[in-house]
């Protein structure tokens, strides 16, 4: 007879898993809840290695998941970090051109963030981005009040914490992974590295193992997860009064990324970055890190070399620049033209999952799918971390409705 029975279980301990199981618990308290985490902390992959920004809703397409989430969960965000102590700072930013190329891409992103009800942003010229941030070179930008930076790990805990406050039955499973899901009639049996469990319901939120962990739970998805990884600099103490808050340059649409920016953290520290290049590792955070089960995964699919045709000129750019200091330094003085190689040091990395199509098609919105007694987070970039409590809230609603609670 199994012991360890729950109502719930929620595998990935992100901070969507964290804030999905904040929100399960707080909607249904006496429900009885389990968190698989495999690593030994929570918030150990795309959680903890990411940027730390807030971000306001700007850049996604108005309607979108993507932008109803950003939105909605960043005011939820900043409410939580108020009122558990989070560590987190909403200090705006500006989104810079440096070449009249960039306007229309400027004046786009400006509707979005209009359609998108992105409080507070304005057109700023030449002048004003030099009283924002004296040292950026910039002939035109976008003032954004609403972006922040926060604390997301500090963020992911709280949320675990709290949930655990509202029902101590319930539980977080660390360094604990599920490797196999059998269903029956009533419930799902799941087998970790340490232990058996039954659970009624399951909700993955498995970030770069979504796809994975879809097929062991019998989902039929044609998409794969391809991993790309972001290597970020810091600016040396004496470089730090260059930057004020954050700084982001005008994003080129042609590619999937929103390109090198400035960034305070809440340690006070100034991260600069991140690039994006392909990763031989799913969960791969040096720049040699390789993995063969990952590396023949993503370039046995046909998706991978879509996206890499359609993404040539960038995807070679990226890659030259992950390994010189000089060209990522270039890049980086578009936005700062005083940086020197003396400001700059080399910092951490990250890893952003990707759900592509078939077509080299990013799948750029959020996707939530339901299947049999499971629900399933099958992608969910950034701006996922901002978006969390929001996601939570998707889920909650779409748990009341399929798992009938």
């Amino acid at each position: 007879m199994i012991e360890n029975k729950y109502d719930i279980a929620i595998i990935g301990g992100g901070i969507v898993g964290a804030a999905t199981f904040y929100k399960i618990q707080k909607a249904f308290p006496t429900l009885k809840v389990v968190l698989f985490e495999k690593e030994e902390r929570l918030a150990s992959h795309q959680t903890g290695n990411n940027s730390g920004v807030i971000h306001s809703g700007l850049y996604y397409k108005p309607g979108s998941l993507k932008a109803k989430n950003c939105v909605s969960g960043r005011h939820e965000l900043v409410k939580f970090s108020k009122d558990y102590n989070v560590k987190h700072d909403v200090c705006g930013k500006v989104v810079v051109a440096t070449d009249k190329s960039e306007f229309k891409f400027m004046d786009q992103i400006f509707d979005n963030g209009v359609a998108n009800n992105t409080e507070g942003i304005e057109k700023i010229d030449q002048k004003q981005i030099k009283e924002i941030e004296p040292s950026v070179n910039g002939i035109a930008g976008i003032w954004v009040p609403c972006t922040g930076i926060v604390d997301f790990v500090g963020a992911t805990n709280k949320m675990a914490e709290v949930s655990l406050g509202i029902n101590p039955n319930s539980k977080i499973a660390l360094a604990e992974e599920a490797t196999s899901f059998v269903h029956h009639e009533e419930f799902t049996t799941i087998k970790t590295n340490k232990a058996t469990y039954d659970a009624s319901y399951l909700i993955f939120c498995g970030g770069l193992q979504a796809d994975r962990l879809a097929k062991k739970d019998g989902v039929s998805i044609k998409e794969k997860v391809v991993g790309f990884r972001g290597d970020y600099y810091e600016l040396n103490p004496s470089a730090k009064h260059k930057v004020k808050n954050l700084i982001y340059p005008v994003p080129n649409p042609e590619f999937p990324f929103l390109g090198v920016h400035f960034t305070r953290m809440v340690d006070g520290e100034i991260e600069c970055g991140p690039n994006a290049v392909f990763t031989f590792k799913r969960e791969g955070y040096g720049k040699t890190d390789f993995n063969l089960t990952d590396t023949l995964d993503a370039l046995s699919y046909s998706g991978t070399w879509k996206m890499f045709y359609r993404n040539m000129s960038f995807g070679i750019d990226e890659y030259r620049r992950a390994f010189s200091k000089k060209l990522f330094l270039k890049t980086l003085q578009r936005l700062i033209p005083s940086l020197t190689m003396e400001d700059i040091r080399p910092g951490r990395a990250g890893v952003r999952a990707l759900l592509l199509g078939q077509d080299g098609d990013t799948r750029d919105d959020f996707r939530i799918e339901y299947s049999k007694n499971s629900i399933h987070i099958l992608n969910a970039p950034s701006p996922a971390a901002t978006a969390s409590l929001a996601i939570g809230n998707e889920v909650c609603e779409m748990a009341k409705k399929h798992f009938k609670l």
